[in-house]
């Protein structure tokens, strides 16, 4: 059972709680195909004011999805909770789109 998604946090302390323990490094990665002829066409009627929705809304769920992976590889090592936690966003791009690659880290932590 994964830990609740609300003990993964980007400070390099859990707020209210002392760390007893570091478990080391979690990670997740999460990777988007993106199909510049098809994402175009459709994105042509999705952007408002300079944003895309459509590739806001993918991101979104990537970055859940890692969250919860993150989430499930803690309970993996027995942590109670995931610290100082950073998502990085790399592009690969060829001639029919490319792929954009989204990895969070942290630290998972057991409490005293």
């Amino acid at each position: 059972m994964a830990i609740p998604v609300n003990r993964i946090v980007t400070t390099a302390y859990f707020p209210g709680r002392e760390i007893g323990e570091s478990l080391g490094i979690v990670g997740a990665e999460c990777v988007l195909g993106i199909n510049i002829f098809k994402d175009i066409a459709g994105g042509i009627r999705d952007i408002v004011g300079g944003r895309s929705g459509m590739h806001q809304d993918a991101l979104r769920k990537a970055r859940e999805t890692c969250l919860a992976e993150l989430a499930e590889e803690a309970a993996e090592v027995g942590a109670d909770a995931v610290v100082s936690v950073e998502f990085d966003y790399s592009q690969i791009s060829g001639l029919r789109g490319g792929m954009i690659i989204l990895a969070g880290y942290g630290t998972a932590v057991r409490f005293k």
